[in-house]
């Protein structure tokens, strides 16, 4: 047993050994397959998502660009349209006409109608700054704006439009304004407040995204339309804006990261005479939402890619590895199969020359035996005193004789049968020359081997040769599996079906559960070392296997094990028909 557990640990190591190695092949060819692989994957992505970034971040800003300087046009051309509107009126009514305020609140609905209520109020301003005449909502005739900077730059110029200012009716507003001459010479100022929410709105339309905002700024940074309680804006980004120079009239947009950790992107235009700034402001992750989206699915299908590329590098690997395996496995078997059968051949050819030279001094014991028998029966020696066991004696050498004769003649056969085609053969036949081999082993064993052979056994195509090394494994492995004085191995064999059946059955001490499963692998033994190579069973399974049979195995510990051999029985000739007289 402890010789046994040597061998079974000296396999296992060697097994282990080969286990690594073929890991570390594994892991090898994994890596390399993987970069020779993904390298150009990953380097075509890298020039594509690098090159598609650039691209479309320029054809974003380019669209932001436009837009603003869309919607900075269109204010501007508001804001112009609508001081021009009160310039032709002071270019129409003399400031005598202008004083009447019926006239004024006509005038005023008439600029109301035309320009869907841009106009809040009409005030005629003298060169003082006295409102002389009003025409509005609010009670301001009178008021003195002499004071005011809106007043001393309208009355220093012809056309003037105000920044957003409270004034005297504590609401944010603006003014446009156009100045016209008495006939006396004096300047008067004719003003008109523009409805601060409806152009507030028209500028907060300018939306893009969810994080999109309009607003507009002074030269001094002061808001000129609202914002709402939760809407931020960057004071250091509105620094920026202002100093920028905007000497080539074009859009101009920078990026900065605000107070919230927030990357921004702002695009700014100038209007008004450059006095005021459209400001657009977006959330850079908003703006560049659909690129950011492209490029988690561009990265999703690279990583799926990879994992497949993978997948399939260690799935093939591994059946490659497995091939590689079986074939070093095959060879060696192969490899062990060929110096068994020249071992079988070497064994053949000395058991030949044995038999042979025994054969003729055996032929001269039995031929001279028979001459002394005849001569005594010549001599008429049947009177001496010994001539009974004399005659026994010499009737025995003759039996012994011929009997050993036979048995030379057995073994001769057997040897010369070395040729390994498929031809037709009996098994019955074959057995029973195999038991004639092995029966001096049974008996040192104190084995007994029984026989029950169907006389009407069908004929097999297969392997003489090749059938008896089988029958020679199955029988030697039965005697060797005895641990009992008396053992006994039965071989039947029977007809089933379309197969012919061999069953060897011995009463030893059988195999444990644990090894059946391994007991037809190549190399794998419990016999003491130089008792077993362990391709015994292996070498059967081949043979039997190849012959289109099957051999199989059942066995309990303590009881004994069976091995069934099946084999397909050539198909029956029909009968030649009758042919009649």
């Amino acid at each position: 047993m402890a010789q046994c557990s040597v061998v079974q640990g000296e396999t296992q190591r060697q097994q282990a050994d080969k286990r690594l190695e073929y890991a570390k092949f594994r892991r090898a060819m994994t890596l390399v397959v993987t970069a020779v692989s993904m390298t150009p994957l990953l380097l075509l992505s890298a020039v594509l998502y690098f090159n598609y970034h650039a691209v479309y971040e320029s054809k974003v800003i380019d669209h932001l660009e436009a837009v603003v300087e869309r919607h900075a046009l269109a204010i501007d051309e508001f804001l112009f349209e609508r001081r021009q509107n009160v310039h032709m009126q002071v270019d129409s009514y003399p400031y005598e006409q202008l004083r009447d305020e019926t006239l004024l609140y006509d005038r005023l609905r008439k600029m109301q109608s035309n320009y869907s209520n841009d106009y809040v109020d009409l005030g005629l301003v003298d060169e003082n700054g006295l409102q002389m005449a009003y025409a509005g909502p609010f009670r301001l005739l009178q008021a003195d704006y002499g004071t005011a900077e809106w007043f001393r730059q309208a009355i220093a110029e012809e056309r003037y439009i105000s920044d957003v200012f409270s004034g005297m009716r504590g609401a944010p507003h603006f003014i446009v304004t156009a100045q016209g001459h008495r006939t006396d010479g004096r300047a008067f100022v004719l003003r008109a407040t523009i409805d601060f929410a409806h152009f507030n709105e028209r500028v907060r339309h300018i939306r893009m995204g969810t994080t999109g905002l309009a607003f507009l700024i002074n030269r001094h940074g002061e808001f000129q339309t609202g914002l709402r309680p939760d809407e931020i804006v960057d004071r250091e980004a509105l620094a920026r804006i202002i100093g920028i120079n905007f000497a080539e009239g074009v859009p101009v947009h920078l990026e900065k990261t605000n107070a919230q950790n927030q990357a921004m992107i702002y695009v700014a235009y100038p209007l008004k005479i450059k006095d005021w700034i459209l400001v657009f402001q977006q959330d850079k992750h908003d703006a560049f939402e659909h690129l950011y989206s492209a490029q988690l699915i561009s990265v999703s299908v690279l990583l799926l890619g990879g994992l497949a590329i993978i997948g399939t590098a260690l799935a093939l690997i591994r059946r490659m590895v497995q091939r590689i395996s079986v074939a070093e496995q095959d060879q060696e078997v192969l490899q062990k199969q060929v110096v068994e059968t020249g071992k079988l051949a070497a064994i053949g050819e000395l058991a030949a020359g044995i038999a042979h030279e025994i054969n003729n001094p055996l032929a001269i014991m039995v031929e001279h035996a028979g001459w002394i028998g005849d001569l005594m029966k010549a001599e008429n020696t049947a009177a001496m005193k010994g001539y009974p066991e004399m005659d026994n004696s010499l009737r025995e050498i003759e039996i012994q004789g011929r009997r050993c004769k036979e048995i030379t003649h057995k073994l001769l056969s057997f040897a010369r049968r070395t040729d390994s085609r498929v031809q037709e053969t009996q098994l019955n036949d074959l057995i029973e020359e195999v038991i004639e081999v092995s029966a001096q082993k049974a008996r040192y064993g104190n084995t007994t081997i029984n026989l029950e052979l169907d006389p009407a056994l069908p004929v097999v195509r297969i392997s003489p040769t090749e059938m008896q090394q089988v029958l020679l494994n199955l029988v030697n492995n039965a005697i060797d599996a005895m641990n009992k004085e008396a053992g006994a191995i039965t071989i039947r064999t029977r007809s089933e079906d379309a197969w012919a059946v061999i069953e060897v059955e011995d009463n030893g001490q059988g195999i444990p559960e644990a090894n059946m499963a391994r007991i037809f692998e190549p190399f794998y033994t419990t016999k003491p070392v130089g008792k077993g190579t362990g391709l015994g069973l292996s070498i059967c399974y081949g043979i039997i296997d190849k012959s289109g049979g099957t051999i199989n195995v059942s066995s309990t510990v303590g009881v004994g094990t069976t091995f069934t051999v099946r084999l397909p029985v050539l198909p029956a000739v029909p009968a030649a028909p009758a042919v009649e007289a």
